[in-house]
């Protein structure tokens, strides 16, 4: 469990420190300070390379860039748990699995509703079905021994299940038209990385190189860059020799090392970035219609129904049990914190509305609310709770 509790309070100290930078960026957004903010997200940054020439302001080098290192850990996370970890059998990953499924279908079904006919409005169906892990486990942590390790592990692996979702929508809704040159390019990156894989290459460098290829052609092919780190992260070796012949785990190693900048920089920078919500723009009419209210509706209504339905109907069914030495009423106040999006959330919405003031940021306010809401009834819940030790 080392590596659990490790890995829990890192999760933690960054959501205490997502909440700081949010904090700030509204503060900067809604001052006298807004314009300078502002200035800061377009700053232009340029790279070029012989005939190679990326140019975008930092606000797109952030959520391109520095998330593509954020989806590679989370690739990293994924492929360990599904080989050796907490999702590495199926009596371990089925309650998880269907909740993480429930939290996602539920959620949209929530959205969909609430905005069927409007088609721009639709693009937006999967901004409710994530949840952001960070803010989830530090709620949890808040709490201490009130919450059993299961239930932490429980939230932990449908976090990641449903990081592994988000991907799955990203890939296959929120792409656009593709670059036949480019894709080309990134298959032989992608293809070099397997080889190297299954030549049992364990220069970190050697992968890193080609993994910059692969995100600057999928970059320029019409895919989302942030893919580019999840199909690096797949073909980092988890096991392998070190030129003395002893056992080394490339994979863990770097995602020990990737921990701390993704905890500590890339989730607050992306969070200060694009929580900066001008509240002066935003009516209480706007809220409560369309995309807004379907983004609240979905994360915080249907993310507690889809993952407590589908775990109450799991264990009702004797298809799996409750996580040991927890209630049942722990296990709806987990599912009440599934409803905290937030970084997740946020980036899916800047994916489906690149336009921010296509509903004068009421969206990404929405995803505020409804993130705050759910984290503190969920922290209510579990400390009114009782643990199960019987």
């Amino acid at each position: 469990m080392n590596f659990i509790d490790e890995f829990i309070k890192k999760e933690s100290s960054s959501g205490i420190l997502l909440i700081i930078v949010t904090v700030l960026a509204l503060i900067l957004k809604n001052s006298m300070f807004s314009d300078y903010y502002a200035a800061f997200l377009r700053t232009p940054v340029e790279i070029r390379f012989a005939d190679l020439h990326i140019a975008k302001p930092l606000l797109l080098w952030i959520n391109d860039g520095l998330m593509a290192i954020f989806f590679l850990l989370i690739g990293l996370e994924v492929k360990r748990e599904f080989i050796e970890g907490q999702l590495s059998t199926p009596s371990q990953v089925a309650l998880p699995g269907i909740a993480a499924v429930g939290g996602m279908i539920i959620p949209a079904c929530f959205y969909i509703y609430i905005n069927i006919g409007n088609e721009t409005a639709m693009r937006g169906w999967a901004i409710p079905t994530a949840t952001d892990i960070a803010f989830a486990l530090g709620i949890l942590a808040l709490l201490g021994k009130r919450v059993p390790i299961s239930l932490k592990v429980f939230l932990m692996a449908l976090a990641i299940i449903d990081d592994l979702g988000a991907i799955v929508i990203i890939a296959l809704f929120y792409t656009v038209e593709l670059s036949t040159l480019s894709i080309t390019i990134a298959a032989i990156a992608l293809s070099i990385l397997i080889i190297m894989n299954r030549l049992g290459v364990t220069r970190k460098a050697a992968y890193i190189i080609v993994g910059v290829v692969l995100w600057v052609s999928v970059l320029k092919s019409g895919v989302h860059a942030t893919l580019a780190g999840v199909a690096l992260a797949f073909t980092i070796p988890l096991s392998s020799k070190d030129k003395s012949g002893n056992e080394y785990s490339m994979s863990k190693e770097m995602e020990h090392d990737l921990h701390y900048w993704v905890a500590f920089f890339i989730l607050p920078m992306f969070a200060f970035v694009n929580a900066g919500v001008d509240l002066r723009n935003v009516s209480l009419e706007q809220m409560t219609t369309g995309v807004p209210l379907g983004i609240m509706a979905g994360l915080f209504l249907g993310k507690q129904v889809g993952v407590f339905g589908f775990s109450w109907l799991m264990i009702r069914l004797g298809l799996t049990k409750l996580p040991d030495r927890s209630s049942w009423l722990q296990l709806y106040g987990v599912s009440v914190l599934t409803g905290i999006g937030f970084t997740m959330s946020l980036f899916v919405d800047s994916l489906a509305f690149t336009d921010d003031e296509l509903y004068h940021q009421a969206d990404k306010l929405a995803v505020l609310l409804a993130s705050f809401a759910a984290g503190a009834v969920g922290y209510l819940i579990l400390r009114k709770a009782e643990s199960n030790t019987s």
